[in-house]
C-alpha cells in the first residue's frame, strides 16, 4: 500500500508539470548550485531544450542558473529527435536535454557536476541523470525526501560509468 501512495504522488508531481516543486529547503545540499566554484565569466552558455509543459525543467534551469551559467532555454514538442541528435541513449533519458562545451547534459543534473565536467573535460558525450529522480536538482521534495541517484558519465561508445552519487554521505 506504501508503494501505491508513493507512485501516485509521483505522478501527481509529473502530470502538475513538476510546478510545485521549489528549490528551496532541499536536502540535497552538495549538489546545490553553490557548490559551483568558477566564476560566471569561465562558464560557458547552457542551452537546453524541454517539453513546454515540463515545470521541473524550468526548475533545473533556475538551479543552474544560480551556479553560474548563462542559460538559453528552448521550448521544443518532439525531445525524441532532439535526444537521438544529441547521441542520449535511451537508458539514459530524462525529461530535458541540454548542451554544453561540447557535451549532453540529460535531466536533472546537479551544476557541480556539470562544471567538473567542463574542468576535467573526459572523452565522453555528456552526463545523465536517468529519469526523475526526487530530490535531485529541479525535482525537491518540500519534506527534504531525496532517493539515492547517479550521475552517469556517457563514454564516446555509449557506455557509462558512474561519474557520482547523491546524497553523498
Amino acid at each position: 500500500m506504501v508503494r501505491i501512495s508513493l507512485a501516485i504522488a509521483t505522478i501527481t508531481l509529473l502530470l502538475a508539470g513538476c510546478s510545485a516543486v521549489g528549490s528551496a529547503g532541499s536536502a540535497n545540499a552538495s549538489a546545490n548550485a553553490s557548490a559551483v566554484d568558477a566564476p560566471a565569466d569561465a562558464l560557458p552558455l547552457l542551452t537546453v531544450q524541454k517539453h513546454p509543459t515540463c515545470g521541473c525543467c524550468s526548475v533545473w534551469i533556475e538551479h543552474v542558473r544560480e551556479a553560474g551559467f548563462e542559460v538559453e532555454a528552448r521550448d521544443v514538442e518532439d525531445m525524441a529527435t532532439v535526444k537521438d541528435a544529441a547521441g542520449v541513449p535511451d537508458a539514459m533519458a530524462s525529461c530535458h536535454t541540454a548542451e554544453v562545451g561540447g557535451y549532453f547534459i540529460e535531466g536533472h543534473v546537479p551544476a557541480a557536476d556539470i562544471a567538473r565536467l567542463l574542468r576535467e573535460r573526459p572523452a565522453a558525450r555528456g552526463l545523465a541523470v536517468p529519469g526523475m529522480p526526487l530530490g535531485s536538482p529541479g525535482m525537491e521534495h518540500p519534506d527534504g525526501i531525496v532517493h539515492p541517484y547517479a550521475v552517469m558519465l556517457v563514454l564516446e561508445d555509449g557506455s557509462t560509468r558512474e561519474f557520482s552519487r547523491y546524497p553523498r554521505d
